[in-house]
């Protein structure tokens, strides 16, 4: 049967006495769980493998959106965040006076523009590019406005050739743009035994485009790349900053490329709900709270670590279907019983939920609004 939950805190101070009194029950089920003890090892860790290598660290936080994280992430020493949309920009803002890059070709129409505009006034504001279009959108509605050229290593989703980058570059000046460098992204990196070939590519597309600036007359200061499985590959020297975003909380696909179980910060507690069918149980996690990510490198819907040979094998959108022909017998839960589950992918999960619930090393909850959640725009 489930255990007894600590109490939960947290930290409004003008919430209502009926808010006051849910925050400390028990959560429901099914709901998010960070292990912050792992989530601050994890940032530790990663901060310090940039600053040995001289790297600067601009932490992706589209996997978390979540400010208590990126709190933490900037006072290790990160020197700014990335995001995906202008919403999530918004979103961070509230941090105060920080550097964000928008790593996204971003194209402004009169609504995108006051938002730009706002923003500008409120963080250091990095646009990412990989249009003439694009650039003569950002010219005219932010007139010297900070971009930065994004260039394609072998993914083939956005970003010029690196060769293109430097006359990409030279547009944006000449329409009265400052220009800090490039970057990409090495997302061909995902899938066991693809990161290093991808950091390869990822380090010789930043080369280039490097020298297509050089050609062009401009500098390139930076030159960015990075997701969590090609981190641990990166070419310094030739990469001046790194944007992983996984590494902080982990999940399922990272455990299947070779990240250690006592770094998987985020889980999912689901309490089961049937074992009326044999061979198997039942948990109230399904889709909506899981996502329904199942790259063919993983093996089910889920990894459920307390139950080593169980395997998640069915969703819907509220329930999960658990195999258990390889589990020990002696394992099968109860009707009741609490169950953790790592989601096969972070970022999907987390933007399917209002708050995490934060249990700090000394068994305290603490619940963190999902800032960001829904910000796709």
């Amino acid at each position: 049967m489930p255990s007894a939950e600590p109490p939960v805190s947290t930290a409004s101070a003008t919430e209502s006495a009926a808010a006051a009194a849910a925050a400390r029950s028990a959560p429901a089920t099914p709901y998010l769980q960070v292990d912050v003890e792992r989530l601050e090892r994890n940032i530790a860790t990663m901060q310090a493998f940039c600053h040995a290598r001289g790297i600067a660290l601009r932490p992706h936080v589209k996997t978390h959106k979540c400010l208590p994280i990126a709190r933490r992430q900037l006072e290790a020493g990160a020197i700014g965040l990335t995001v995906a949309t202008l919403g999530e920009a918004h979103a961070f803002a509230e941090l105060g006076q920080v550097s964000i890059l928008v790593g996204y070709p971003v194209f402004l129409d009169a609504g995108a523009a006051a938002r730009i505009r706002d923003l500008s006034d409120r963080v250091d504001l990095i646009l990412g590019v990989d249009s003439l279009d694009g650039i003569r959108a950002i010219a005219k509605a932010v007139p010297g406005a900070r971009v930065r050229v994004e260039v394609d290593c072998g993914l083939a989703r956005t970003g010029v050739e690196p060769a293109a980058a430097g006359a990409l570059g030279l547009a944006a000046v000449d329409h009265g743009l400052e220009v800090d460098g490039v970057f990409t992204f090495p997302g061909q990196g995902y899938g066991p035994g693809n990161a290093e070939s991808a950091a390869a590519a990822e380090a010789d597309a930043l080369a280039r485009a490097a020298a297509a600036f050089a050609a062009a007359g401009l500098d390139c200061p930076v030159r960015s790349g990075g997701s969590t499985p090609t981190a641990r590959h990166v070419r310094a020297g030739t990469v001046t900053e790194l944007r992983p975003g996984v590494y902080a909380l982990n999940d399922a696909q990272q455990r299947a490329m070779g990240v250690a179980e006592d770094d998987l910060a985020l889980s999912v507690q689901a309490s089961v709900i049937s074992t009326a069918v044999a061979g198997q149980f039942v948990i109230d996690a399904g889709s909506k709270v899981l996502a329904a990510d199942r790259p063919g490198y993983v093996d089910g819907h889920g990894w459920l670590p307390d139950h080593p040979g169980a395997v998640f094998t069915r969703i819907w959108e509220h329930h999960g279907v658990v195999d258990t022909s390889g589990l020990d017998p002696r394992q099968w839960p109860a009707v009741g019983d609490r169950i953790r589950v790592v989601p096969n992918h972070a970022c999907t999960a987390v933007n399917l939920v209002d708050e995490l619930v934060a249990r700090h090393p000394s068994g305290t909850l603490e619940r963190w609004p999902v800032t960001a959640r829904g910000r796709n725009s």
